[in-house]
C-alpha cells in the first residue's frame, strides 16, 4: 500500500478564491495496483472496491475535505447538469455529466480518463460546479448547461472562474472522417480544432482548445486550461485511448473535485 500523498494539480485563479477548494488529481498517491496503479477513483472500473474507496478518501483529504460527502454522477456523455441539494450514496448518482451546488460541505467530483474535467466557481454568489466534457457532451451543450444551472442558483457568469483540467492532447486524439461536420454546423471557425491526421480522411482533434473557446463564448469571467496531456503523460494520468491501443481490458479513472467551505 502506497504511503505517498496524492498528487493534485491546481489553478492559481481558484486558489485565490477564499473558501473554495479544488483539485485535479493525478494517478499518483493511491493504493491500487497493476493497470489501476495507483489513485484509481472509478467505481465503475474492475478495480477492487475497497481500494477505490480508499483512493477517494485520499483524494478528498488532499482537498482538505476528508469529511465531506463526495457526489459523482453516472456519466453518460450528455448535456445534462443537475443541482445538488443534498448528497447521495456512492454509486447512486443520477445519469448526468455535470453538477452544481450552493450548499457548503458537499464535494462535487467528475471522473475522467481522456475527457476533460471542468471546474467552476462564483465565490461571491457561493456557487460551484463540475462538468465531465468529452467531445459529445461538449458538442451538445454540457458546458452552457452547467453555467445556466449555476445562474439559477444566483451565480453571475461574468464572475465565474473556470478551469479545464487534464485531458487528451491533440497529437493523440485521432478522429474519423465523420467528425468535423457537426462541429462545423455549430460554428464554421471550429475548423481551427481539426488538422489532417496521417491516415487519409482522419483528423487530429483539439478537445482542450474547443472547450476553452466555448468558455470564452459563454462569457465566463476567467477561464483557464491546463496543458496536461493524459495520453502522453503516462506516469501521471490514466488514459482510455492509451489502454485501448495496448489492448488492456480496463483503465483507471482520475478524480477532479471542487468543494465550497462553510
Amino acid at each position: 500500500m502506497s504511503c505517498s500523498a496524492p498528487e493534485m494539480v491546481t489553478v492559481g485563479a481558484f486558489n485565490a478564491l477564499a473558501g473554495v477548494r479544488h483539485g485535479f488529481l493525478t494517478r499518483r498517491g493511491g493504493v491500487s495496483e497493476g493497470i489501476y496503479g495507483s489513485l484509481n477513483c472509478g467505481q465503475g472500473s474492475g478495480d477492487d472496491r475497497a481500494r477505490v474507496v480508499e483512493n477517494r478518501r485520499r483524494g478528498l483529504a488532499a482537498l482538505d475535505a476528508e469529511d465531506a460527502p463526495l457526489c459523482t454522477v453516472y456519466q453518460v456523455h450528455s448535456p445534462t447538469a443537475v443541482t445538488v441539494t443534498e448528497p447521495w450514496a456512492p454509486g447512486e448518482g443520477p445519469k448526468a455529466d455535470a453538477m452544481v451546488t450552493d450548499r457548503p460541505g458537499i464535494a462535487l467530483g467528475v471522473l475522467t480518463a481522456d475527457c476533460a474535467p471542468v471546474l467552476f466557481a462564483d465565490r461571491r454568489a457561493g456557487v460551484v460546479g463540475a462538468a465531465h466534457a468529452g467531445w459529445r457532451g461538449a458538442l451538445t451543450g454540457v458546458l452552457p448547461a452547467t453555467v445556466e444551472a449555476m445562474e439559477a442558483l444566483g451565480a453571475d457568469r461574468a464572475a465565474i472562474v473556470a478551469a479545464v483540467g487534464p485531458c487528451i492532447g491533440k497529437a493523440a486524439y485521432e478522429v474519423g472522417p465523420e467528425f468535423p461536420a457537426p462541429f462545423l454546423e455549430q460554428a464554421q471557425d471550429n475548423r481551427d480544432f481539426f488538422v489532417p491526421a496521417a491516415r487519409d480522411g482522419h483528423f487530429l482533434f483539439d478537445l482542450r482548445g474547443y472547450i476553452a473557446r466555448q468558455m470564452t463564448r459563454l462569457g465566463v469571467g476567467d477561464a483557464r486550461a491546463l496543458p496536461c496531456d493524459t495520453y502522453t503523460e503516462e506516469d501521471r494520468f490514466f488514459s482510455y485511448r492509451r489502454a485501448c491501443h495496448r489492448g488492456e481490458g480496463d483503465y483507471g479513472r482520475l478524480l477532479s473535485a471542487i468543494y465550497l467551505e462553510g
